[in-house]
């Protein structure tokens, strides 16, 4: 993709750079719950400060705090947080600055020329380590590189290199799992996905739209009916092409009036059915057989895309599909990728998130690559080193 890089910056010596990072971390109170995003770019921040750099100022935002300041979101936590990482790395926090969430200013999500104005007052140089943020075209992320040399952060460019090497040069055959709800969400990454891989495995709530493609019954199961006639379409695609849609044999599913869900006291019968959901009852996971017909491929794969739980997996009655690919996934000798979001939480969950070649940290930017092969924070990057290359 031909990203302009760190070395590409020219001399940091005495520099003053702002650092663009996606901070943003679950938290409990003030807790942080899962600090990779910290940690991750502690590299790029490092290699800054060995340069000579006069003062890193690194921003991100955290949360949703709808445009004014809410002590809910505050950074304050990652704030520390960074600081103990970078201190133990012998890096001195004397020349790095954090500032207070972004997404405090409503000019951020709303990519005000005011904010950027503000962001790059006294900035010598832009460095974009956000990928979690580089589909969103926010002031923090497209209105630097219009005025600064700018350069991707370690973090930004080994997703980049990734994710572009998986659709242009995949070693085969090629799995790609793809779960979640909705398919009306995914229809775009599904179909570009189909030109990439040999095989697609669909579960979570978005296979109930295929079953029913296909003439099952789906009871009380999540459903997008308007997506029917878009699903029996893509079955069809492949069927001329050698490629393969795999959608579930079996569902383990929940009584009419049950409960289910994180942190819910349980209620209703739990069953496994077959690709017909009686009237009533929900589909809730993949059922073990189609777990295993699902490992059976990913295991045979050379290379393998995963995103999205393959059912409610945070209630343990209905954990044992997304378990079963988890391990799956951390066992193939395949190259694998998980694109972030829920399926790094499952990874996490089971213990697993170590032991896969790469670990998205952002699950929607990843899907959005995959779909359009682009991202506007990776064109602002490009844009800004052409014209830097145009000057001279």
């Amino acid at each position: 993709m031909d990203l302009p890089q760190l070395e590409d910056l020219g001399p940091i010596a005495g520099k003053r750079v702002l650092v663009r990072c996606d901070f943003n971390v679950p938290l409990s109170g003030d807790v942080i719950t899962d600090d990779l995003r910290i940690r991750l770019p502690i590299d790029t921040l490092t290699w800054l400060l060995d340069q000579g750099a006069a003062k890193l100022t690194v921003c991100s935002h955290l949360g949703r705090p709808k445009g004014k300041p809410d002590p809910k979101y505050s950074i304050a936590p990652v704030r520390k947080r960074l600081y103990e990482l970078l201190e133990a790395k012998g890096a001195d926090t004397s020349r790095v600055e954090l500032l207070e969430n972004l997404r405090y200013d409503a000019g951020e999500e709303g990519n005000d020329p005011a904010l950027v104005a503000s962001l790059i007052k006294d900035e010598d140089l832009y460095v974009d380590d956000a990928f979690g943020a580089a589909h969103r075209a926010h002031a923090s992320i497209v209105g630097p590189p219009a005025f600064l040399p700018s350069a991707a952060g370690r973090v930004l460019a080994r997703e980049v290199s990734v994710l572009d090497g998986l659709l242009r040069e995949p070693e085969r055959p090629f799995v790609a799992v793809l779960g979640g709800a909705k398919v009306s969400d995914k229809i775009g990454v599904i179909e570009a996905l189909l030109a990439k891989v040999d095989v697609l495995l669909v579960g979570g709530g978005m296979c109930f739209t295929f079953l029913a493609a296909q003439g099952h019954t789906t009871g009380a199961s999540m459903l997008e009916a308007g997506q029917v006639a878009t699903c029996q379409r893509l079955l069809a695609s492949v069927a001329a092409t050698g490629k393969r849609i795999l959608v579930p044999t079996d569902i383990v599913a929940l009584s009419p009036g049950g409960v289910f869900g994180a942190g819910k006291v349980p209620e209703g019968e739990v069953r496994q059915v077959g690709p017909d959901v009686p009237e009533g009852w929900m589909g809730l996971d993949i059922g073990p057989g189609t777990a295993a017909a699902f490992a059976d491929e990913i295991a045979a794969a050379a290379t393998v895309f995963w995103n999205g739980p393959m059912g409610v997996f945070e209630d343990p009655r209905f954990a044992a599909g997304t378990k079963a690919v988890a391990h799956a996934v951390a066992s193939t000798k395949a190259f694998t990728v998980v694109g972030g979001g829920d399926s790094a939480s499952a990874l996490k969950q089971f213990g697993l998130d170590d032991q896969v070649d790469h670990l998205s940290t952002g699950g929607g930017a990843s899907l959005e690559f995959i779909e359009k092969g682009d991202l506007p924070g990776l064109e602002a990057l490009r844009q800004s080193a052409a014209r830097a290359r145009a000057r001279g």
